[in-house]
């Protein structure tokens, strides 16, 4: 799904993100849900940046990559935390300065090729069709995993995430997908 959204994007630079999974849940400009592997999977986006919100059981996991105020920018190139809920969880990152030409076919390649799917949400903000912020998730039994781009035409950076979680089972009698907390 594609949502073309009215605000200007607040985050200026790949080197303003920063990551976390402790964050707390913020209001998202746009939100998409997928219920996939017994899990509830917010895809959010935030300005430029984006929030994932899965509720498995009594458990929820927060990525979020933003602008934090209260954590340093730059990004971790690989993170494998202990996240509760979760028998294991990995991030990776990477950030492209890439050449007008190169930046808008990748940026382009992003926004379209995610368009239409179920599985996956972007936003373009106002001003450039390049500024895209977009999620994709799937899963493959208890593992899911998600993908994220982040295309800065002003500096003409492209942030890509890849992040990925195996889910504990979850206690005998409880319910999935998730609840709202």
């Amino acid at each position: 799904m594609r949502v073309a959204v009215d605000v200007p994007f607040s985050d200026t630079r790949a080197a303003d993100l920063a990551w976390s999974v402790t964050h707390r849940p913020v209001e998202p400009l746009v939100e998409r849900t997928v219920h996939l592997a017994g899990a509830r999977v917010r895809l959010r986006v935030l300005g430029a940046s984006h929030q994932v919100v899965v509720d498995h059981g009594p458990d929820r996991l927060v990525e979020t990559v933003a602008c934090l105020p209260d954590v340093p920018g730059g990004l971790p190139e690989e993170a494998a935390p202990r996240v509760p809920g979760t028998m294991r969880y990995h991030f990776a990152s990477s950030v492209r300065r890439l050449g007008p030409a190169e930046f808008a076919a990748r940026a382009a390649a992003v926004r379209d090729r995610l368009a239409d799917r179920s599985d996956a949400l972007s936003a373009v903000f106002p001003g450039d069709p390049l500024a895209v912020t977009a999620l994709l998730v799937a899963a493959a039994g208890p593992v899911l995993h998600w993908l994220t781009w982040h295309a800065y035409p002003q500096s003409g950076e492209l942030v890509a995430t890849v992040s990925t979680t195996v889910l504990s089972p979850p206690p005998p009698g409880r319910k999935t997908p998730g609840h709202d907390r």
